[in-house]
């Protein structure tokens, strides 16, 4: 997998961890002045003509253009500071170490867990070998047991802290990806609902009002049969859009699930599927008492199911199921559709259909468990959740 820097929100942690950074070195310079030039001034040169103008370049890339503060090499040339710092000032070996951890840590957060381990690897490596070819300040055998522990410690944070920055990314990115497809699905129901009506009721309507004109006339005339004709017509016209707007209702979902069970909604909901895509849907629904929110949640996932299978499974029977056992309550759609062919509809990537990846999302939201087994003899949606 080809390694790249995770997106940022807001550039705020990284002015901040330029802020430190730069704090750290103007508090590792005062130190030098208040201990009166250690080191015969060999540290106080090096803070004062190498680190301290690099953290300051840094706060400044930091606000003006956080992209190139962002940019790995960053790290490369925090650790060469490091190493600028212990070949010119070997007794710094201890503070060094603890600097260069908390630089890994944090180049691991902004860059990720392939980045981060790069990072760390690169950065301890180099002060390893620095030190080994350098005056070392330590004897032998600490350093021997000393150095395995400070590259092992480098990798063990950019893992950790890498892991975490690499999940949360993750999370953020899934997050906004439900939150599209949501203003998708949004909108496609909205679309449809409006063609819906603009072919239908609005047109029918229009019809019903001439009809209505009409009858006006011949009544005016004493032409008492026609218009008995015509309001007969009208009242048909009237009641076949009162039965279209109420399978549009049923079909955008029961309003309160508190006054309406599940299996009434689904009792509801069948014959509107039925005449919808001409396949008989056959229920087993177990009388239970679900909290609305979790009723509402299955209701969602048969709703989606049985629309996947009726729109693009071509199949000729729909079956409905819900049961509960062992403290959980389980739903099944089953079809003789098709199948998804050589398409994963739980693969490692997202679904591609909005239909399916609000069935994934639902079940995950209350909790559940979801399976999807499909084949060319049909496909079968199983959603487990546990009862509260």
């Amino acid at each position: 997998m080809r390694a790249r820097r995770l997106p940022m929100e807001s550039t705020a942690p990284l002015i901040a961890f330029a802020g430190i950074r730069l704090l750290v070195t103007v508090s590792a310079l005062a130190a030098t002045l208040i201990l009166a030039f250690p080191y015969e001034g060999d540290l106080f040169r090096v803070l004062a003509l190498v680190a301290v103008p690099w953290a300051l370049l840094l706060v400044f890339l930091s606000r003006r253009l956080p992209a190139v503060a962002m940019n790995p090499f960053v790290a490369a040339g925090d650790f060469l500071v490091l190493l600028a710092i212990e070949a010119s000032v070997p007794e710094t070996y201890g503070a060094v170490r603890f600097i260069a951890l908390f630089l890994v840590a944090a180049h691991a957060h902004f860059q990720g867990a392939a980045l981060g381990l790069a990072v760390a690897t690169a950065g301890s490596g180099a002060l390893v070998a620095a030190n080994a070819l350098g005056q070392n300040p330590i004897a032998a055998d600490l350093s021997e047991f000393y150095e395995p522990l400070f590259v092992v410690s480098s990798l063990a944070t950019a893992a950790v802290v890498g892991t975490l920055r690499t999940a949360e990314t993750t999370g953020r990115l899934r997050a906004r990806g439900a939150m599209r497809r949501s203003f998708e699905a949004e909108d496609e129901v909205r679309k449809r609902l409006a063609d819906a009506l603009h072919d239908g009721p609005v047109q029918e309507l229009v019809s019903l009002e001439l009809m209505l004109g009409a009858a006006r006339q011949a009544n005016g005339k004493g032409d008492g049969a026609r218009t008995e004709e015509l309001l007969c017509e009208a009242a048909e016209l009237a009641g076949r859009n009162v039965g279209f707007l109420r399978d549009e209702i049923v079909a955008l979902g029961p309003a309160a699930f508190d006054q309406l069970s599940m299996e009434s909604a689904l009792d509801q909901s069948a014959p509107v599927w039925q005449r919808r895509f001409g396949i008989p849907v056959e229920l087993h629904c177990e009388r239970m008492d679900l909290p609305p929110d979790l009723g509402g949640a299955l209701y969602r996932i048969a709703q989606e199911a049985v629309m996947n299978a009726g729109r693009h499974a071509g199949a000729t029977r729909i079956e409905v199921s819900i049961t509960s056992s062992n403290g959980r309550v389980d739903l099944m759609v089953r079809d003789d559709g098709a199948g998804f062919g050589a398409i994963d509809p739980l693969g490692a990537n997202e679904p591609g259909h909005i239909g399916l990846a609000s069935i994934k999302e639902r079940a995950e939201a209350a909790g559940g468990t979801l399976e999807i087994h499909s084949g060319p003899s049909g496909t079968t949606v199983r959603v487990g959740v546990p009862l509260p």
